[in-house]
């Protein structure tokens, strides 16, 4: 199975504007914010290519509406953020099911921006996967005190391996030991730490 997040990559017709942010721009170091009352909405195929994004996203992902619809949606990954939780996000989903997630995204021009995500499947009539729809909030910040350690640690992981295959799979493991000794799933896991 392919998982769009985590393809090598790769440009887009398009120009820069639809290539990853991570692999045209640098992170700044500057963190976005934006309001708990928003809501972050985007729709993609099943590819993950955009198909919808509403206003909050594209002004927190510092593009147009042009820019945004039919580029991947992994345009605005953050390098920081590791593949394994995109790996587990997409056997999730492609499996019909939803995932709740914390991701760390990055802006056009380099900025960042962690949300709290939301991944739903979207049918076709006969029950085929057509796409997926996504809602994002504001992260609350004792998650985020448990998440950017583990993403961090995760990520290590990832960039000491010898290939980006090795990496995936050991930091894959890693995220999967960590909830296993939780004794939970990671759903279960994210939101253990909002109470």
């Amino acid at each position: 199975m392919q998982f769009p997040f985590l393809g090598p990559k790769r440009a887009v017709s398009g120009g820069p504007a639809r290539q990853k942010f991570a692999s045209t721009v640098h992170p700044s170091g500057v963190e976005r914010t934006f309001s708990p009352d928003d809501v972050i909405v985007s729709k993609t195929d099943a590819k993950g290519i955009i198909t919808y994004a509403n206003e909050v996203f594209l002004d927190l992902a510092g593009m147009t509406e042009r820019q945004a619809i039919g580029a991947p949606h992994s345009v605005i990954r953050h390098p920081d953020m590791p593949r394994a939780v995109f790996k587990l996000l997409w056997e999730t989903i492609a499996a019909g099911e939803e995932i709740f997630a914390y991701v760390l995204n990055m802006s056009s021009n380099g900025d960042h921006y962690w949300v709290f995500a939301h991944v739903t499947p979207t049918f076709t009539r006969d029950g085929g996967i057509a796409g997926y729809h996504s809602n994002r909030r504001v992260p609350e910040a004792r998650a985020l005190r448990v998440i950017q350690p583990l993403y961090a640690e995760l990520k290590a992981i990832e960039s000491r391996a010898g290939d980006r295959a090795a990496g995936l799979s050991r930091s894959f493991d890693h995220l999967t030991d960590h909830l296993r000794a939780e004794g939970v799933s990671y759903d279960e896991f994210v939101f253990s730490l909002t109470r």
